[in-house]
């Protein structure tokens, strides 16, 4: 019997890192690799569509067995290196709050949220499963956070790091937590570093580097679910 797993990727050349592992065929679900059904969906960027397309999909799916989300992000932690990939625990909604003349202050803090009601706690979202525990013994876990504007001033980034202490930064990371919580799906992220969380500069960034190492510990992933 197949692990039937759904892969959630927001572009199409994130996805294009799980199409070109070597020894993946197709199916009539989508594809097989080892001992394991996979169904690709591509969202598009943002917390936006993927919240409306996983949703969608949830909708008139049969729910997997596991749901992974891949793709790029950017790391605040000189100790993570470009190409490497993470393994994300802990997400949020970063830039979701009210912004006074001299701080930024989440919506919990502001009295509108609760910040323990599900999926949260103390604000973030975590996981923590069985699948979680395989990928720990080969990529280092690291908490997220996830904006709706990429972060490239140095004042949006030592904001963040203040108030957060962030690992890595996404668009979609915290919005595919929160929806597979409320599935109650088991789930996992798979994050490599295509670049530092800097003043932007493109130049600076390996995404072909990033996304080959993505397809690496995918395949090493999956393998091990035989």
């Amino acid at each position: 019997m197949y692990t039937k797993i759904l892969l959630v990727a927001a572009t199409g050349a994130e996805a294009d890192a799980f199409k070109r592992i070597p020894g993946i065929r197709s199916s009539s679900e989508g594809f097989i690799l080892g001992r394991c059904e996979i169904t690709l969906l591509v969202t598009g960027v943002g917390s936006v569509s993927t919240s409306w397309v996983m949703a969608k999909w949830f909708s008139v799916n049969q729910k997997p067995d596991l749901v992974i989300n891949i793709g790029i992000a950017g790391s605040y932690r000189e100790d993570i290196k470009i190409g490497e990939v993470v393994l994300p625990v802990s997400d949020c909604f970063a830039d979701s709050g009210i912004e006074t003349r001299n701080e930024f202050i989440t919506l919990a803090e502001a009295g509108l949220e609760d910040p323990d009601r599900f999926p949260f706690k103390a604000g973030k979202i975590r996981t923590e499963n069985k699948y979680i525990e395989l990928n720990l013994k080969h990529l280092k876990q690291v908490n997220a956070i996830t904006v709706n504007t990429a972060s490239g001033s140095a004042e949006t980034i030592g904001k963040l790091l203040r108030k957060y202490n962030p690992d890595i930064e996404t668009m979609e990371g915290a919005t595919f937590f929160y929806i597979c919580s409320g599935e109650k799906i088991p789930f996992l992220a798979m994050r490599s570093i295509s670049n530092r969380v800097e003043p932007r500069d493109k130049d600076k960034w390996d995404i072909p580097l990033a996304l080959n190492s993505l397809s690496e510990k995918l395949r090493e992933f999956i393998l091990t679910l035989d």
